[in-house]
């Protein structure tokens, strides 16, 4: 599966909750209601988690230095995790403390034209950035269903974006609830429940972010397709006879490091090995061009060490084979 930015998507975000987040203000001073208040909060963080997205994937183009010599690719992951951090602070903390105080001192909607008025536009907004947010996955999620797609994605952003998108359309359905049985009863804590809900959900939502974020930060090898893809271009069956065994790693989405340690016959000689190592690596980069970073050592395969399992300690090739 191909990495992709999704800035399509992000930029659609980003204008939809900026213009949101100004109308739930608007309505918020015109009617009180405490669920236009924590949805202008949680449509301003929102913004500022798009904004993010958007500065990592400038921070990670920047070439490699001495002291990073595998590059910045990782900055999409780390502002990806910030974002997680900032949608359960911000938004999820602060509309669970707006909605507990309604309930605590609930008091009747004013002007509830206001409100009903601005989530109805919300939700139109937030439908279209939605939209734009699937049909950028689609042309890289391929046969994987939503939840693998947002499991196994090596990109952060779009999964970022689909899960702020559909937690803004729940919270905007769950506000228009709260903010609907409080006009009809002229009760109003029916509003502060509809912001406890929009809380739980804005933190529900915040930590599946934060631990996909974390596996990624921590260092995820290839897809099993790529993998495969990888194993078969290393052996031509001439001069690499197998993989003894093979590391890969994500530096960054787009960028990806292949380290094995391959089998080549013994009567091969220096300059054959080396001719063999460049052509497998030609091989490798057309099979999956994001494979950047190759390091590949040769060495004779042994069967006794081949028993000893596949610990990289006692891999067939590895430290207890000499």
């Amino acid at each position: 599966m191909s990495a992709s930015g999704g800035t399509k998507a992000i930029v659609a975000a980003l204008a939809a909750n900026l213009a949101i987040a100004v109308a739930k203000f608007v309505a918020f001073l015109f009617s009180g209601s405490s669920s236009m208040l924590a949805e202008s909060v949680h449509s301003l963080a929102d913004s500022g988690n798009q904004g993010l997205l958007l500065l990592g994937g400038k921070k990670a183009k920047r070439e490699a230095t001495p002291q990073h010599p595998f590059g910045y690719g990782r900055e999409r992951y780390i502002y990806a995790f910030l974002v997680s951090i900032v949608l359960f602070s911000v938004g999820g903390m602060f509309a669970i403390y707006e909605g507990y105080e309604k309930i605590k001192h609930p008091h009747e909607i004013e002007a509830w034209y206001w409100p009903v008025g601005v989530l109805v536009f919300a939700i139109i907004a937030e439908s279209f950035s939605f939209r734009t947010a699937i049909v950028e996955s689609n042309q890289t999620r391929g046969n994987l269903s939503w939840k693998d797609f947002i499991r196994r994605a090596k990109a952060p952003e779009l999964p970022v974006v689909l899960l702020e998108d559909l937690g803004a359309l729940v919270g905007l359905i769950l506000a228009l609830v709260g903010v609907s049985l409080a006009i009809a009863t002229g009760d109003g804590i029916w509003d502060g429940i509809g912001t406890l809900c929009i809380g739980v959900l804005l933190i529900i939502i915040a930590i599946v972010l934060a631990a996909e974020t974390k596996s990624l930060l921590l260092g995820e090898a290839a897809g099993t397709d790529d993998v495969e893809k990888i194993q078969a271009a290393l052996v031509d069956g001439d001069t690499v006879t197998r993989v003894i065994h093979m590391r890969t790693l994500h530096l960054g989405p787009e960028e990806l490091l292949v380290a094995a340690k391959i089998a080549v016959r013994h009567d091969e000689t220096a300059t054959e090995v080396a001719h063999a190592i460049n052509a497998a690596e030609d091989r490798i980069r057309a099979a999956v061009p994001i494979a950047r970073v190759i390091y590949l050592e040769p060495d004779i395969y042994s069967e006794t060490a081949a028993a000893a399992g596949e610990n990289p300690a006692t891999t067939p090739g590895g430290p207890s084979a000499h």
